[in-house]
């Protein structure tokens, strides 16, 4: 994501100064106070914290207000209870700088305020109306606040008996005894009375309230530090890379991934607030920013961004993305990158290894189709061979030699020839002879013909063959109508010596099928494969009858015409079945295993099925093929 070409190992980032906050008398008095309070204390909940400043700033006042009492009181009983009272008050401020809680400071300072207050006020009884000043109706109100509403139920308590006792001291034992009484006297105590309970009622539902709130704060700070905890967690848990800015460009928050990287490009970690792409590297700004302002403009970005770091290329896919607040506005930019360099190298080694196994299959599919050439053509060849030696025998056989003896005797007997005919006894056998002769020529011309029939059938399917294959090499065989039985019976003539000689006894069973459009020299391959295979399985078999039965009959239903080759030969063993068809598999000790698999892969690519079902060994062997019957199939 960064270039570490461009900045030098060590380099700062461009600090941003910080503005410092504005002086105001609120943040300077707030200063003072938590001059007051331990370490513990100022780092306290928000709402401890306050408290606590409270408790400070009303300790360090009354501890003043008790000292000008001091000198400002006529009275020495007075004075000795102001004193005692701004010594509570110092109490109070010491442990303030050492209490860990803000209770026990606060402890102090009730108790002080009550124990020198009360007396206070039985002290000042020439004064009847001293004990609903306001300064003791501030006393409920603090301990409540600063104690809770149990604590400070019995400072409430306290002064509500000095609020009912101190009416009759006045009255029964005071300077009220001798003078008229006030009618509004007992009135107003009964009301400071009532204020002291009230004032005690409303500071505790204050405080259950903010208790209430405050818990439902806490719970919900939290959960939510919860759940940034575990947003953490799975940010810096990922290797990709994940930074937030601002939208000057600023760093919110990087990831250990992020920093990592940084760390590597410029040899230290990024620091909040500062700018992400240092503006001592020109080129990755100039490629950065504007990527930045597209994405305040609410487009995302997704791109490869490649660089070298220790002379090894990395390549990551990174996106630039806006952030939304609720309102849809954008407050910044997400950046996202993943190292995808290993997955680069290994996209080119498998299109290097893409290309090996091209030419490997392509050698495979070369020597594949060389072995099915040679396998169809050794087959045929086995028909050519067996014609050639016919030929061969019969011309070694042949009667033409007769007809030269005949011509030199005709020869001899040229000047006698009527003579010679007539009257030798040799000549007189020579008309008979030259007209069984004549027959016999015949009857070898006739079978020399069919045996070259033969031989020229073998040569022009081996010509086929070859052609279909050099056709496959180049886009798919020709397709034409074939007459399914008769394709069979020009198989069958291609193997008809070779079962006369065997004595294979053949049986055909040809329904009426419509005509077939496929490739005929493909079909035609198949069935001479199926063929031979019966021929072997029935010349390796010890069966007398030997039996070769081919049918062929429609599938309405399936839309498919099935032809079977069935033989009573050695048959397949069970566990044989499964791999019939496999390239290289064969039970033959003399065979190659290509005849079946060259078969098999033909019918697929006419659209078809060949299987083999077998009872069993001794007892013969059906192979059945499958053929579509449409010609869109096909």
């Amino acid at each position: 994501m960064v270039n570490s070409s461009t900045p030098e190992s060590g380099q700062a980032i461009a600090e941003i100064p910080e503005a410092p906050p504005l002086p105001t008398p609120l943040t300077w008095l707030l200063k003072q106070l938590d001059s007051l309070l331990s370490v513990d204390l100022r780092r306290s909940a928000p709402s401890t914290l306050t408290r606590a400043r409270v408790l400070a700033g009303a300790s360090g006042f009354m501890c003043l207000f008790a000292l000008f009492a001091v000198v400002a009181l006529p009275s020495p009983g007075l004075r000795i209870t102001a004193v005692l009272l701004a010594l509570g008050y110092a109490l109070t401020l010491v442990l303030l700088r050492r209490a860990r809680a803000p209770e026990p400071p606060a402890l102090a300072l009730c108790t002080t305020s009550l124990l020198a207050s009360a007396p206070l006020v039985f002290l000042m009884k020439d004064n009847p109306y001293i004990g609903i000043h306001a300064g003791i109706m501030l006393q409920p109100a603090l301990a409540v606040y600063l104690l809770g509403p149990r604590q400070g139920l019995f400072i409430t308590i306290t002064w509500v008996c000095v609020g009912l006792l101190f009416p009759l001291y006045y009255t029964r034992l005071g300077a009220g005894l001798h003078s008229a009484p006030d009618p509004l006297y007992w009135p107003l105590y009964f009301c400071a009375v009532i204020s002291f309970v009230g004032v005690w009622a409303v500071g505790s539902l204050h405080s259950a309230a903010r208790g209430e709130a405050q818990a439902t704060v806490e719970q919900t700070l939290k959960e939510l530090r919860a759940h940034e905890d575990k947003l953490s967690s799975l940010i810096d848990s990922t290797h990709d890379l994940m930074v937030s800015l601002d939208p000057e460009g600023r760093l919110l928050i990087a990831n250990s991934a992020a920093k990592i990287a940084y760390r590597l490009a410029f040899g230290h970690e990024p620091r909040v607030g500062q700018p992400f792409v240092p503006e001592g590297s020109p080129e990755l700004r100039a490629r950065w920013l504007p990527r930045f302002t597209v994405a305040l403009a609410g487009q995302r970005q997704r791109f490869e961004e490649a660089h070298e770091h220790g002379g090894v290329r990395l390549t990551f896919d990174a996106s630039v993305n806006p952030i939304r607040d609720a309102q849809g506005h954008i407050t910044g930019v997400t950046l996202f990158g993943r190292n995808i360099t290993s997955r680069k190298e290994a996209e080119l080694r498998l299109g290097e290894m893409h290309r090996t196994l091209v030419d490997v299959s392509r050698q495979a599919g070369m020597a594949e189709i060389a072995t099915g050439v040679l396998h169809n053509v050794g087959n045929t060849l086995n028909s050519v061979n067996v014609s050639t030696l016919l030929l061969v025998d019969q011309l070694r056989k042949s009667r033409l030699p007769g007809l030269g003896k005949a011509n030199a005797l005709l020869r001899e007997h040229a000047s006698d020839l009527a003579s010679f005919l007539t009257r030798d006894p040799q000549g007189q056998q020579l008309p008979a002879y030259l007209s069984a002769l004549f027959v016999q020529l015949q009857q070898e011309h006739e079978a020399q013909l069919k045996e070259l029939r033969s031989l020229s059938d073998s040569v022009e399917h081996i010509k086929s063959i070859v052609s279909m294959q050099q056709k496959h090499a180049r886009a798919t065989g020709a397709v034409e109508e074939v007459t399914v039985p008769q394709l069979i019976d020009e198989a069958l003539r291609l193997h008809a010596i070779s079962f006369g000689r065997l004595g294979i006894h053949i049986e055909r069973d040809y329904a009426d099928v419509p005509p077939l459009l496929v490739d005929r020299h493909r079909l035609l391959q198949i069935l001479v494969n199926l063929m031979s295979n019966a021929r072997d399985a029935l010349t390796a078999s010890e069966t007398r009858d030997k039996r070769l039965c081919i049918s062929v009959h429609s599938v309405p239903e399936h839309k498919r015409l099935r032809l079977q080759v069935t033989d009573n030969g050695v048959g397949i063993a069970p566990e044989h079945l499964p791999r019939l068809f496999s390239q290289g598999f064969t039970t033959k000790k003399e065979g190659h295993g290509f005849g079946l698999h060259i078969s098999a892969l033909a019918a697929m690519e006419m659209k078809g099925q060949l299987t083999c079902t077998s009872p069993g060994l001794g007892q013969g062997a059906t192979f059945t093929l499958e053929l579509p019957t449409e010609a869109a199939a096909a």
